[in-house]
């Protein structure tokens, strides 16, 4: 079968034309340049970009339709990538200013002369870590969503991977908004949810804090549980992540009460995908729109990915 072609001399009509033309690969032609393929996933979210090399310069016109791609697929794969840090950085930066990586545990860059760079891994050197999150299950969460200003986009590259385990799912926060029940979507508008800055989403307490005794006191941003997408005006599910979670105002059992039907709700959504991870696979999600995980994975593996974020705005609803 042909594959599709899709013309984009206006970007923003790419991605929504693959959609409705239900095709199951498709070409987008960008103006001046070669354009890509475009491959959906999952069910309703994630996709694959497929013909781009990363390591060169993108056109403008191929960033902006990658852009409108990413905004409505929410994930997207770059497989068989080569990437360098600088690289990496450059090809972010496309997105949109990035965010400092969070510090390690003695208080400095995860990489000397990288700053925007985060280190995911379970490898220690001399016993010490030489990234963060380990090797257990990290829950569904919404990265820095304990910040008053929350990233746009994170980008994850994988350089060691594992053959099983240390996957990374994927969730639609457009679909588990709106497919609330009615009583639900009624109980949430105008809330707000307290998102806990003491652990990290492997349940490790942060340097710095203390262990959580009290969620109405723990140190966090206060973000609406529904927001407005900035750029797309869709709204979404903003949950952050379960563990010492509140929805300020509300007596502590009714918080609680609360949370758990919203987090038993987004649980059982359809619409997710998982990355199976091989080297050179560069994934990028919004951040405003999607939570995401990952599974466990043998310790005696070594897993060696980097990150970089994008940063955004206050979430409003």
């Amino acid at each position: 079968m042909d594959t599709p072609d899709i013309s984009t001399a206006s970007s923003s009509k790419g991605a929504a034309a693959i959609a409705r033309s239900g095709a199951l690969r498709a070409h987008v032609a960008v103006d001046g340049d070669a354009g890509f393929d475009v491959v959906p996933l999952g069910p309703g979210i994630a996709a694959d970009i497929v013909g781009l090399d990363l390591s060169a310069p993108l056109a403008d016109a191929t960033a902006r339709a990658l852009r409108d791609a990413w905004l409505h697929y929410m994930v997207l794969r770059f497989s068989d990538q080569q990437l360098s840090k600088e690289a990496l950085l450059a090809f972010s930066r496309r997105f949109g200013q990035l965010d400092r990586a969070p510090i390690n545990s003695k208080g400095s860059s995860w990489i000397d002369g990288y700053p925007d760079l985060a280190v995911m891994s379970n490898v220690k050197i001399d016993g010490a870590p030489v990234g963060s999150l380990g090797f257990g299950e990290a829950v569904w969460h919404t990265d820095m969503s304990y910040q008053e200003v929350t990233p746009s986009a994170a980008l994850l590259y994988g350089l060691e991977v594992t053959d099983t385990g240390g996957e990374t799912g994927f969730m639609s926060m457009y679909e588990a908004y709106d497919s609330l029940p009615a009583d639900l979507k009624a109980a949430v508008e105008g809330g707000q949810i307290k998102h806990d800055a003491s652990y990290n989403s492997a349940g490790q307490l942060r340097k710095g804090f203390t262990p959580v005794t009290d969620v109405r006191v723990s140190p966090g941003a206060l973000h609406p549980i529904v927001i407005r997408h900035p750029e797309t005006g869709r709204r979404a599910l903003f949950l952050g992540r379960r563990p010492n979670g509140y929805v300020v105002g509300l007596p502590l059992e009714e918080s609680e009460a609360l949370l758990d039907r919203l987090w038993a709700h987004a649980y059982a959504q359809p619409n997710t995908w998982f990355q199976k991870w091989r080297v050179g696979d560069l994934v990028m999600w919004d951040n405003r729109c999607t939570m995401h995980k990952r599974t466990a994975f043998d310790e005696s593996l070594r897993r060696y990915l980097l990150r970089t974020t994008v940063v955004d705005r206050r979430p409003s609803a």
